[in-house]
């Protein structure tokens, strides 16, 4: 996932419409499948529950004018049962009152009336924008860790298992391990009396280096933090650091990846961005990324990220719930 300056390219039509037209073709087969899966799990369920990260909504709500309080709604709508929030999409109203706890129990309370009325499970809550985690300043790194308490606290209200935080503040391998040993622990001990896990994401810098972040979750050893492995974010350094778009100087091998953070998983993204003509994500091999998930033993929520600029974000959505029930059909 990445919350940070974005490019909006203009739209594709001619591989748009393919892929609007296969995604059409594909809705009754995957409505069959959902309609096997209720008369026999044992052969056709998949062995992952669907979750939707609300980032792929982030356009629609930014530039479209979408309540993110519809959320629950329409990912319910669209056939997912799990909601991963995304704080960020919520800081107009809560800056603008400066994250008091009113403001904090408006929004929880807002939260589980759509998820309640609904019928959809709060998962975890996405959070950016609140301190960092990793920095060397000892003052700084606990004035971040203090930063999101507020949010493990509505996490727990809202009855999600988790919150996600990310692991800036330095680029030094020599620093950046004990910063972050020392972020996490102090925030999982935090989290651990609320009964909310701590989860890191690979989310750009070194947290991207899965051997690293893997090395960081062994010297932490607490029950209630691990990884949410993401299939796209292995983006080490950027060209220009200043500039997402410049493109990435160095790579972390995006399998590789995966198989190694899955051990600490309590989440997976499953992030996608452009599709081929048959349904296939372009920069991901789903089949790949989904038996290694499988192989680690792993069966709660995937949680779908759309990312990409060629689709709208509601088409996106579902090519990429769609790919993930083919490929659940295909794996052993």
């Amino acid at each position: 996932m990445k919350r940070r300056k974005f490019i909006e390219r203009s739209s594709k039509a001619g591989v748009a419409m393919s892929i609007l037209g296969l995604a059409a073709c594909k809705e009754q087969k995957k409505t069959a499948v959902m309609e096997n899966n209720e008369g026999d799990a044992s052969s056709t369920a998949p062995f992952f529950k669907l979750s939707l990260a609300q980032w792929s909504m982030h356009r629609m709500i930014w530039n479209e004018g979408v309540d993110p309080y519809s959320f629950a709604e329409r990912s319910k709508n669209w056939g997912f049962s799990g909601l991963e929030y995304v704080s960020a999409l919520y800081y107009k109203e809560l800056e603008a009152a400066e994250f008091s706890p009113e403001a904090m129990k408006k929004f929880v309370d807002r939260c589980n009336e759509e998820a309640s009325k609904h019928g959809m499970e709060n998962v975890l809550i996405m959070i950016d924008g609140q301190g960092d985690l990793a920095t060397t300043d000892a003052a700084d790194r606990e004035a971040a860790v203090k930063n999101h308490h507020k949010w493990v606290d509505a996490a727990a209200a809202m009855g999600c298992h988790s919150i996600r935080v990310n692991l800036s503040g330095s680029t030094d391998p020599q620093e950046w391990i004990p910063n972050s040993v020392d972020g996490l622990t102090q925030l999982a001990t935090y989290a651990r009396e609320k009964q909310i896990n701590i989860l890191v994401e690979n989310h750009g810098g070194l947290s991207s280096n899965a051997e690293m972040l893997a090395t960081v979750m062994e010297q932490v050893g607490m029950d209630n933090c691990g990884t949410l492995p993401d299939f796209g974010n292995f983006c080490i350094r950027r060209n220009d650091p200043s500039d997402y778009g410049s493109g990435c100087a160095e790579m972390y091998d995006r399998y590789l990846g995966v198989e190694q953070l899955m051990p600490y998983a309590k989440a997976v993204s499953a992030k996608s961005h452009n599709f081929d003509g048959q349904g296939n994500e372009t920069e991901t091999d789903f089949l790949k990324m989904m038996q290694l998930v499988k192989d680690a033993g792993y069966s709660g929520f995937v949680g779908v990220e759309y990312e990409g600029n060629e689709l709208g974000e509601e088409a996106g959505i579902l090519a990429t719930r769609d790919l993930l029930l083919e490929v659940a059909q295909k794996i052993s």
